[in-house]
C-alpha cells in the first residue's frame, strides 16, 4: 500500500505537473471504483485544478468550483502518467483523468477492487476523510507520546492505525521499529522515556528520509514505478535475508493480510516472536531464539 512518503511525492508531482491545468474528462473503466453518488465525476470536467492535497493515505484533487476528487489507492492501486487519451481497456485499469498534457491513469493489480474514488461538492467535505491520526513530521515528542499512549496497543498497531498515526502502514512501520530497536509487539504502556524518544526520532527520520529519497528518485518525472518493497529498506520485504546491522536473518510474522518484519537480534533481544499459526503447529518445537532457529 502506498504510504506517507509515496503519497506525499505523488501529491508533489501532481501539483507540479497539473496545478492550474483544466481536466477535460474523467473516464471510469470500473463501476466498482466510484463510491459516491452526488455530484458525478463529470462535475469537475472543464474545471481548473487548483490544488492537490494528501489526507492520510488519500489524494484529494481540488478544482476551481470547489469540487474535489478523492482517491484512495489501497493496497495495489497505482497512478501513472501517460500520453493524452491513453486507453482504459487494459484489465487492471480503473480510470483515467484526462488533461491536455496527458492522462493520469489509475490501475490496480490483482482481482480484488479496493481502490476508491469519491467526488465531493465542497472543500469542507474533505474533513470527513480525516481519520484523526497524528502527522508525525508536524509534531513534537510530548504530543507524539500522548497520542500513542492514550490507549494501550502494540507498537505495530499504534503506528499503523490511521486514527492514531497518519499515513503509516506495514512497510514504514517495520522500518521505524527497526530504527528504534523496538519489538513490533511491545505495548505502548510499557515504553520507558528513552524508548519513546527513540521511537519518535526513528519515526521522523524514517518518514522524512524516505520522502527525500523518493523525491530524488522521481526528480522532475512522475512516480510510475511505486512499490512497497525497496532494496534499501532494512527489514521490510527482507525475510530470511541477513540484517545489515548484525547479520542475523530477518524474521517475519504474517497475520490476516498484514505482516511484521523485524530483526530478533536487534529488536527483541534475540527472541523469535511466535507466529500464531506456525507456533501452534510446532508447539514445543517452535524456536525461541535466533540460535535455536539457525540450528533447527
Amino acid at each position: 500500500m502506498p504510504e506517507l512518503p509515496d503519497v506525499e511525492v505523488y501529491v508533489e508531482r501532481l501539483n507540479a505537473l497539473l496545478g492550474g491545468e483544466v481536466i477535460e474528462r474523467v473516464r471510469l473503466a470500473s463501476p466498482f471504483l466510484l463510491r459516491s453518488v452526488q455530484p458525478p465525476p463529470s462535475s469537475v470536467e472543464g474545471r481548473r485544478m487548483t490544488e492537490v492535497l494528501r489526507i492520510g493515505k488519500r489524494i484529494a484533487m481540488i478544482f476551481d468550483n470547489d469540487h474535489a476528487l478523492v482517491l484512495h489507492l489501497m493496497i495495489a492501486g497505482r497512478l501513472r502518467w501517460r500520453k493524452a487519451g491513453s486507453s482504459v481497456a487494459a484489465r487492471n485499469t480503473l480510470a483515467a483523468f484526462d488533461f491536455a498534457a496527458g492522462s493520469l491513469v489509475l490501475s490496480e493489480a490483482g482481482k480484488k477492487r479496493r481502490a476508491s474514488l469519491h467526488v465531493v461538492a465542497e472543500r469542507a467535505a474533505l474533513a470527513s476523510f480525516e481519520r484523526g491520526g497524528l502527522e508525525v513530521l508536524d509534531t513534537d515528542l510530548a504530543t507524539f507520546k500522548a497520542v500513542l499512549a492514550r490507549d494501550n496497543h502494540t507498537l505495530k498497531r499504534a503506528l499503523t492505525s490511521p486514527g492514531i498515526v497518519s499515513g503509516v502502514g506495514n512497510a514504514y512501520s517495520d522500518e521505524i521499529l527497526f530504527a528504534a530497536r523496538l519489538s513490533p509487539f511491545k505495548q505502548t504502556r510499557n515504553l520507558e522515556d528513552d524508548e519513546w524518544r527513540r521511537l519518535f526520532e526513528a519515526a521522523r527520520a524514517t518518514l522524512g528520509g524516505w520522502v527525500e529519497r523518493r523525491r530524488a528518485e522521481v526528480g522532475e518525472g512522475f512516480p510510475d514505478k511505486l512499490s512497497a518493497f525497496h532494496p534499501e529498506m532494512a527489514v521490510h520485504g527482507r525475510y530470511r535475508q541477513p540484517c545489515r546491522v548484525c547479520g542475523k536473518p530477518v524474521q517475519r510474522i504474517v497475520y490476516a493480510e498484514n505482516e511484521s518484519n523485524y530483526c530478533a537480534q536487534c529488536q527483541t533481544g534475540g527472541r523469535v516472536l511466535a507466529d500464531r499459526s506456525l507456533s501452534r503447529l510446532l508447539k514445543a518445537n517452535w524456536p525461541r531464539t535466533v540460535e535455536e532457529l539457525e540450528n533447527s
